[in-house]
């Protein structure tokens, strides 16, 4: 299975490890074992960093919530529960997207309600491929 690419998918995932690294006073993130135990409906925040169509400012970064679905061997597949601010609505990445994402990514959490439940129960805009 691939990760984003920004090569291939015009967007990737920034790792929150790597910012709280850099800025552990500032930049807070989970604890590893909170990150590595993400369970169906949980909702975890990621950083995107999304190519855009603008000579000035062609490089968006957002911070989004995704909806884990399934946790596959180090990654997880969630649904994207947001529409990107940066790009038009589009079949690649919006809202009801499937993405993987490893706990790394994750810079925030909040636990399952009945809501996102069903949210990561129903059928993608768009399935990641699995091969």
């Amino acid at each position: 299975m691939r990760e984003p690419s920004w090569e291939i998918d015009g967007w990737h995932l920034d790792s929150g490890e790597e910012y709280h690294a850099e800025s552990p006073e500032t930049f807070w993130i989970p604890s590893p074992e909170a990150r590595a135990n993400l369970q169906r409906g949980d909702y975890a925040k990621l950083i995107f960093r999304i190519a855009v169509v603008s000579e000035e400012y062609p490089v968006s970064v957002e911070r989004m919530w995704v909806v884990v679905r399934e946790r596959v061997g180090p990654n997880y597949f969630g649904l994207l529960d947001n529409e990107p601010d940066a790009i038009d609505e589009n079949d690649e990445l919006w809202l009801g997207t499937e993405l993987p994402f490893r706990a790394e990514h994750v810079i925030d959490i909040l636990p399952a309600d009945q809501e996102s439940i069903d949210f990561a129960a129903r059928e993608p805009r768009r399935a990641w491929p699995r091969d």
